[in-house]
């Protein structure tokens, strides 16, 4: 569970720097669709790993909710992949649905 929480930290962590890197950039880098996912990720990823630090029983359901949201905000940002900031992203937010998936289950 330790390790989910670190994968949930860092990636929230990493979702918010780039959201300010994108609007930095803008164009398609800024379009709405894509900041607001960024925005879920960054939310979901809070509240997983607050449910994990508390010992909430409930946490598989926020892990399963946060492996879909980070799986897809790696691949929105897999479409900016050749901007280094959005690789770095698309390759946390997948780390982390991996392992937010292998604690819903």
């Amino acid at each position: 569970m330790r390790a989910c929480i670190e994968e949930c930290s860092t990636c929230h962590d990493i979702c918010l720097e780039t959201m300010q890197h994108c609007l930095h950039m803008g164009g398609k880098h800024a379009e709405p669709h894509h900041i607001r996912l960024m925005q879920d990720c960054v939310e979901i990823c809070q509240t997983s790993a607050n449910f994990m630090l508390r010992g909430s029983n409930l946490h598989k359901h926020t892990c399963r909710a946060c492996a879909e949201v980070c799986a897809l905000c790696a691949a929105d940002c897999s479409k900016l992949a050749d901007d280094e900031q959005m690789k770095t992203c698309a390759d946390t937010c997948r780390s982390c649905a991996e392992s937010c998936r292998r604690m819903s289950a």
